[in-house]
């Protein structure tokens, strides 16, 4: 909240009480503004203050800027892991033997299958002679045993064949995955924090006041700039127990000020439930009148060019 000081106007009119006639009274106030403070999401030293207090600036203007070397470090050793995880990775999902030794286990798989159809050749031929006597017993079983190795000798090759070809284990491959959701998240989260070291108005309104300089260092969330948008402008003024009935939520006031143009209007936002003065146990009338109670109107039309701290005088009747 913005506050002026020796702007409470507490003795005008016997503390703050109807002044000018009974049929037309009016009330000595000021106006308020509710600051918006904008600071740095990170801190850091500040390299560049373009706000000027007194201006006005649009939503999006640029207020002021913090270093960003280390955060861009921050990025690139960011960059730097997702590469990594990324090679992780793909060396899970790859296969198993590199490219030179898988074609030794097929080259092995080409000689277990000759062996093979030479065993069955030789199989072949020897068992019609041993069906006619020709040859011995022994010569057919020696026949059918190379068989039966050179037939697992194929089959062991070919599995070695296949499980180099194979990828990572399902596990592996999973962790490789998460590890680079990880990487990428925190190349991310440095990317977002590189971008908030620019500052920009978040909405439209006048400099009030700059509070760091450049080459100075903030921290994050401290305030650098406040700002004053219009919507947060508004008369402040003090209504007696008399005639507070009259002053209702919504109700128009007509605003006035030294050298201030005529018909400016405001309208009742706000009514204190309490008063600003607490009088004797035993209330006579005279006391009533000095018991006020604080009322805020949103200036409407021209009364929204006001500059807060300025006093002003209020109207129940527009």
């Amino acid at each position: 909240m913005l506050v002026r000081p020796a702007l409470i106007a507490v003795s005008f009119c016997g503390l703050l009480a109807a002044c000018g006639s009974a049929s037309d009274p009016h009330f000595t106030g000021y106006m308020e503004g509710d600051l918006l403070l904008v600071g740095a999401v990170r801190g850091g030293r500040l390299v560049s203050v373009t706000a000027d207090e007194g201006r006005t600036v649009a939503a999006g203007a640029l207020l002021f800027a913090v270093d960003a070397q280390s955060s861009e470090a921050a990025q690139a050793q960011g960059q730097a892991r997702v590469a990594e995880a990324e090679a992780r990775l793909a060396d899970a999902r790859a296969a198993r033997q590199r490219p030179a030794d898988i074609a030794v286990l097929a080259a092995a798989g080409d000689r277990a299958s000759a062996a093979l159809a030479l065993s069955r050749q030789d199989l072949a031929r020897v068992q019609p002679l041993a069906a006619r006597g020709f040859v011995s017993r022994a010569r057919l079983d020696a026949a059918r045993a190379a068989v039966a190795r050179d037939e697992a000798s194929l089959s062991e090759a070919n599995r070695r064949l296949v499980q180099a070809r194979q990828p990572g284990r399902p596990a592996d491959i999973a962790a490789a995955e998460a590890a680079l959701a990880a990487a990428r998240a925190a190349l991310r989260e440095s990317e977002i924090g590189l971008g908030k070291l620019t500052v920009a108005a978040p909405v439209g309104g006048a400099v009030e006041e700059v509070y760091f300089r450049p080459g100075e260092i903030v921290a994050a969330g401290q305030p650098v700039v406040a700002l004053l948008p219009p919507d947060r402008l508004k008369v402040r003024f003090f209504v007696p127990e008399t005639q507070l009935a009259a002053a209702t939520i919504g109700r128009t006031v007509s605003v006035s000020c030294d050298s201030c143009a005529a018909g400016m209007t405001a309208r009742i936002s706000f009514v204190a439930r309490t008063a600003e003065f607490t009088p004797p146990v035993i209330l006579s009338r005279d006391e009533r009148e000095r018991l006020v109670f604080m009322v805020e109107a949103v200036p409407t039309g021209a009364a929204a060019r006001l500059t807060a701290g300025q006093p002003v005088d209020v109207r129940l009747r527009p």
